[in-house]
């Protein structure tokens, strides 16, 4: 029971930050599409600050499970968070 929470916390982590990711491309992407923006930043070497710019909304999810006192899901937010750092890192020093 204690993984499946922790499995549902890394899951919502991870999807918080695609989407956030998603809406930063819409935000602020200069292409005519999702992928046309998403190969521009590629491009411009500014991808990393825009996946960096998406993990905020693991933010929201994050207090959202604390408040209602799901430790776990907000332990498992956190550990997406973390490895999405870690990507972001991958991905901007090689």
């Amino acid at each position: 029971m204690k993984n499946k929470e922790l499995i549902i916390g890394i899951l919502v982590g991870l999807l918080a930050s695609a989407i956030g990711l998603l809406l930063t491309l819409f935000i602020f992407g200069k292409g005519n599409s999702v992928g046309d923006s998403l190969h521009i930043a590629i491009r411009n070497g500014v991808l990393t600050k825009l996946v960096s710019m998406g993990a905020i909304l693991n933010l929201g999810a994050f207090f959202l499970f604390l408040k209602q006192k799901k430790d776990l899901r907000a332990r498992g937010v956190l550990i997406a968070t973390i490895v999405v750092a870690v990507i972001t890192l991958i991905i901007r020093f090689v």
